[in-house]
């Protein structure tokens, strides 16, 4: 296995490795930490089925099964699909998923450590990925700034995002009563203390953050409209472009991302797996558990 970092503000690329055969402890940690470093791992040419997936995925933490299960892969709970593609009129896959800045289950009390996506299906043209690196837009904010959102929190919604999208497209169905219990709102630092790394970094979203906690609506609207412009500035982005049979993994304690989308005649379908993370640590209680 060979280790070399990409030519942009984050990402580690892998080469000469099969996810098919398990890695030796060393190996898997050599990888893990080259991923907690960079933020997100490209592992390149894996010809997976869905068991290796799930099983080198799991070696990261449990896995997350997505509240949307009619998109599961069948005999494969743990894989997500997504993908524009159609079968007798029907959506297989998650149609619009990632068409906005987020981070992946910044929604639940314990958002996801990582998500790791496989390429099925790419088109010919299109379906880049963009990642930021929070780290950097968290360093780059002026110290004034910095420490005001140190000691703030914000709401995390993942119904909100849903109904916004329903309201663009049948193909993004509505939930029912049994799936908004199982996404109630989120209370999350608006700065996250990596739990590998001890760094800082945002941890809001243009996806899912709502609103503000303790600010008049105004006030707390304006300083998130203000984050989420800063963040997705060029200095800060990873353009990912696709190559066939491509296993992206990101972390979403580090990083936010987008899907750029693809002219609507081509296909494009990929397998996702969720690890489970713990619950975000803003500064504040850092320091008092340090």
């Amino acid at each position: 296995m060979i280790l070399r970092d990409l030519p942009a503000v984050l990402g580690v690329e892998a080469i000469d490795v099969d996810l098919n055969q398990p890695l030796d402890d060393a190996a898997f940690a050599l990888l893990r930490s080259a991923f907690e470093r960079r933020s997100v791992l490209v592992v390149r040419d894996q010809r997976l089925t869905p068991d290796a997936h799930i099983d080198f995925s799991r070696r990261f933490g449990e896995l997350e099964i997505h509240v949307q299960k009619q998109f599961l892969l069948p005999g494969h709970p743990e894989l997500l699909v997504v993908s524009n593609e159609f079968v007798d009129g029907r959506p297989i896959g998650l149609v619009d998923a990632g068409h906005y800045w987020h981070s992946d289950l910044s929604y639940k009390a314990e958002p996801s450590l990582a998500s790791a996506l496989h390429a099925q299906v790419l088109p010919a043209e299109g379906g880049d990925t963009l990642f930021v690196d929070m780290h950097a837009a968290y360093d780059a904010l002026d110290a004034e700034t910095q420490a005001r959102i140190d000691g703030l929190t914000a709401i995390h919604s993942y119904a909100a995002r849903n109904a916004a999208q329903n309201a663009k497209t049948s193909h993004r169905p509505a939930l029912t009563e049994e799936q908004k219990r199982a996404v109630p709102e989120v209370e999350h630092p608006m700065v996250r203390v990596h739990p590998a790394t001890g760094r800082k970094a945002l941890f809001v979203n243009e996806g899912f953050t709502t609103r503000v906690v303790g600010l008049p609506e105004d006030e707390g609207a304006a300083l998130l409209q203000r984050l989420c412009a800063h963040m997705v500035e060029p200095r800060f982005i990873y353009r990912h472009r696709w190559q066939a049979r491509d296993l992206v993994m990101w972390d979403n304690r580090a990083t936010i991302h987008l899907a750029t989308g693809c002219p609507p005649h081509l296909a494009r379908t990929l397998y996702r797996t969720t690890i489970k993370g713990d619950r975000p640590t803003g500064p504040s209680a850092a320091s008092l558990a340090a």
